[in-house]
């Protein structure tokens, strides 16, 4: 069950860097979001943790919903369904999360030596969600794509957070949850923001602006 899961989180990060549109790409992150859930869901299980149920149930409402269901609202505002400005075209974006694969499974393995190659997996898939969060960050253009990859990033953070210790203290990951909703919806804020006033969210032209 757990290489299923695990095999999902993988597909759908590889779908996040070849996706070529931003309704691909939220569509994407919430599948991600969805197997992480059904990860956190599989420790809490295994681990008899009734604070990581409460976990699941508000990652399921808001990186599963609520956060990709924003996501399409703002892109639907502000009419960014168009490409998302890559600096690194698909094909060459999946050999590089095919090589974030590679150096997060010997990562792991190393850092994890003492443990069982078959719990190795986990935190390996953790590093690559971390590795490809920052790549989809420098290598999109467009703000709300930028937006996607800081969210993997936390996602990935969070998977590594709960392998390795059995979840961070339970107010804490409140607390995480909390910020992150409201990061979202204040970045949402300003793309809205900047779009309304350069009619565009890419960045790269926003630098042009530059004194």
């Amino acid at each position: 069950m757990k290489e299923i899961i695990l095999f999902g989180i993988l597909v759908s990060t590889y779908f996040m860097v070849i996706a070529k549109r931003m309704p691909a790409l939220i569509r994407s992150f919430g599948y991600q979001s969805f197997f992480l859930f059904l990860a956190t869901f599989a420790i809490a299980w295994g681990e008899d943790q009734p604070e990581l149920y409460i976990i699941c149930g508000l990652l399921f409402i808001i990186k599963v919903s609520l956060i990709p269901y924003l996501l399409y609202r703002i892109t639907n505002k502000i009419k960014a369904g168009q490409d998302l400005g890559l600096i690194i075209n698909s094909q060459l974006s999946l050999f590089c999360a095919l090589g974030f694969t590679y150096l997060a499974w010997i990562f792991s393995a190393r850092l994890f030596s003492s443990l069982n190659q078959s719990l190795v997996s986990m935190p390996a898939v953790a590093f690559f969600m971390v590795l490809t969060g920052l790549f989809l960050m420098v290598s999109r253009i467009t703000a709300l794509a930028q937006v996607v990859g800081l969210l993997v990033m936390e996602n990935g953070l969070f998977l590594l957070a709960s392998t390795v210790s059995g979840g961070m203290p339970f107010f804490v990951e409140i607390a995480i949850f909390f910020d992150v909703f409201v990061s979202v919806v204040i970045m949402g804020f300003f793309v809205y923001r900047i779009n309304k006033l350069f009619t565009h969210i890419d960045v790269g032209k926003l630098s042009n602006l530059k004194g």
